[in-house]
């Protein structure tokens, strides 16, 4: 039988931080598979591990002990330089906020992050911008866009590369509840086209649309 790989996996991960004689344990042997076309929700108490779990995995953060791979291909323990370039081309990330430069345009916005990625694909990103009703909201400064254009478009310019995997940290905090609800529609329907998807996330209405929940609890892996 075949063995299927892994979208994005984080294989033992441990990180600490010290300050002064004092260590923090964040990550205790952490290990988690997202395969594509799941949606899976990570969730936790606060200063459960989650956040740092996330920034491993995007490779904005190095573990301390194990490793994460993309694929087929590490990720972990290599120069920010080659770590930024894979997480541009390989994973989409959706903040709460701060996914948009309030300067540019909504199409703008996309354009850099297509740019970042070497993939400058106009009908690729024409064709996100509809399927997320913003199509006449892309020669928009993203600072004129309404609280749930804002997360559209946020969405947009975490698709932008067409990645393999979409990490999202609390993307639905500062919504309204029906404005949640069409942001998890969205990353469902991405889910089902085959991108893997990990949410971070308190809201019970993530949880709800998720496959799979991983509880975080003390930096360790409590349920899955």
């Amino acid at each position: 039988m075949a063995v299927v790989t892994a979208a994005i996996e984080a294989v033992e991960l441990y990180r600490f931080y010290r300050a002064g004689d004092e260590e923090t344990l964040a990550l205790r042997g952490v290990s988690i598979r997202v395969f594509a076309g799941e949606l899976v929700a990570v969730v936790g108490p606060s200063g459960s591990g989650k956040s740092t779990l996330l920034a491993c995995l995007a490779g904005l953060d190095e573990p301390d002990g194990g490793q994460v791979r993309v694929g087929d291909v590490r990720l972990s323990h290599r120069p920010e330089r080659e770590r930024a370039a894979l997480r541009a081309r390989r994973i989409g990330m959706l903040f709460q906020s701060e996914n948009l430069l309030p300067h540019l345009t909504v199409a703008g916005n996309v354009d850099l992050v297509q740019h970042l990625a070497g993939r400058v694909d106009r009908p690729l990103r024409d064709r996100l911008l509809r399927e997320l009703g913003l199509a006449d909201r892309a020669g928009v400064a993203a600072s004129r866009l309404s609280g749930g254009e804002t997360a559209r478009a946020g969405l947009a310019v975490a698709l932008a590369a067409d990645p393999a995997v979409v990490l999202a940290d609390e993307p639905t905090g500062e919504l309204d509840d029906t404005t949640e609800l069409r942001v998890l529609e969205l990353l469902r329907e991405r889910a089902d086209t085959g991108v893997a998807v990990l949410v971070v996330s308190h809201s019970p209405a993530v949880a709800a649309v998720a496959e799979r929940r991983i509880e975080l609890v003390d930096g360790r892996v409590r349920g899955d």
